[in-house]
């Protein structure tokens, strides 16, 4: 008699159960005391994707409730100066992102009475807010069925999917996009649970090195898991070229302690910040002491190595101290700038790099 074989479920009945396996254990295993979890006000939810975005939750949870004690409102935000913003916002990094909230939110009074859409569809056409952010949005304060894909969930997906095709394709990368979105609970009501549910397996669980399968709740399903090759996924073969920078910074004391700053252009590298003059090779930087009539030799400080996505900068700084009179003369010579009183180095818009210079 032959025995009778059991076959195994089909692809697509496994796949019915990722929402549900993700809903009840972000429920159960999940984040919940995140201080922008307290709220469905979708000014501090947006505030916390975007500084979310490219940043560690530890880093983010020092900034996020001193950002909202600056800015408490969204009108606050749009009204408040652009340098008041990135001062509030320095050593978070990435500040195209300061300066695209200080652009959502003057949108969000001018274009909506203070009052963000309620679809991802619309919040989308804000400065800033691409279509992740935007469902992530929806789908927290509105309950809209609207899928997100950070780097974390393309990671849970295409290993739970087994989609090994390359993501660097933006075809394949709109088919994750149509896969995710078919994976979306049928409730409204789960939709919370759920975007933030495969936020934190991402984050916690099904990390890019050495993911933890055990304590996964798509191990019984999860085609990666099953192909023993989980670390393969996501595939994405375009590389990011990084390159290389040096520069040399001018640091000009005057006797009050006082430091002369140079703010950066609107566009490029730390843009709207301030810094100290940059300058391409130490004769450059030596050429402008002599213009000024600083004789005296510039005194080297630790150099300092700055990386950014795509560039490694290395910057030696050279600190003067200069008298009164030069100081005038810097006043009159150099691009625009100001001299800043130590008092003031924590308000102002630095650099990181720049701050811990500074600061320490």
């Amino acid at each position: 008699m032959v025995a009778d074989v059991i076959a195994a479920p089909p692809r697509v009945e496994l796949e019915r159960e990722i929402a549900p396996r993700i809903v009840a254990w972000q429920r159960t295993h999940g984040r919940h005391d995140l201080p922008w979890q307290r709220s469905r006000d979708p000014y501090r939810v947006w505030l916390s994707e975007v500084m979310l975005q490219q940043t560690q939750v530890t880093t983010v949870l020092a900034y996020y409730d001193r950002f909202l004690a600056r800015f408490p409102t969204v009108l606050a935000l749009a009204e408040a100066p652009l340098d008041e913003v990135l001062s509030t916002w320095a050593g978070l990094g990435y500040y195209s992102r300061a300066r695209n909230l200080h652009r959502c939110a003057q949108a969000v009074m001018a274009e909506h009475g203070g009052a963000f859409p309620r679809s991802a569809s619309a919040l989308e056409t804000l400065p800033g807010i691409g279509r992740s952010t935007a469902a992530a949005i929806a789908s927290f304060c509105f309950g809209e069925r609207a899928a997100i894909l950070d780097g974390n969930v393309k990671r849970v997906l295409t290993r739970a999917l087994g989609f090994d095709a390359d993501l660097a394709v933006a075809a394949n990368e709109r088919a994750l996009w149509d896969r995710a979105t078919a994976l979306l609970p049928a409730d409204a009501d789960d939709m919370p649970a759920w975007t933030q549910g495969v936020m934190d397996l991402g984050a916690t669980v099904c990390s890019a090195r050495r993911p933890d399968c055990l304590l996964c709740p798509l191990t019984e399903v999860c085609v990666a898991r099953a192909q023993g090759r989980v670390e393969a996924y996501p595939v994405k073969t375009r590389k990011l070229k990084r390159g290389a920078r040096e520069h040399w910074w001018l640091w000009l004391a005057a006797p009050d302690g006082a430091v002369w700053l140079e703010q950066r252009p609107a566009r490029g590298i730390w843009a709207g910040l301030w810094t100290l003059p940059l300058h391409e090779d130490e004769a450059g930087l030596e050429t402008a002491l002599r213009e000024l009539g600083v004789h005296a030799a510039a005194e080297p400080q630790p150099t300092l190595r700055h990386a950014l996505t795509h560039l490694d900068w290395t910057l030696h700084p050279r600190r003067v101290l200069v008298d009164a009179a030069v100081a005038a003369r810097v006043e009159r010579s150099f691009a625009p700038g100001r001299w800043v009183a130590p008092a003031e180095l924590r308000e102002i818009a630095l650099p990181a790099p720049l701050r811990k210079l500074l600061i320490g």
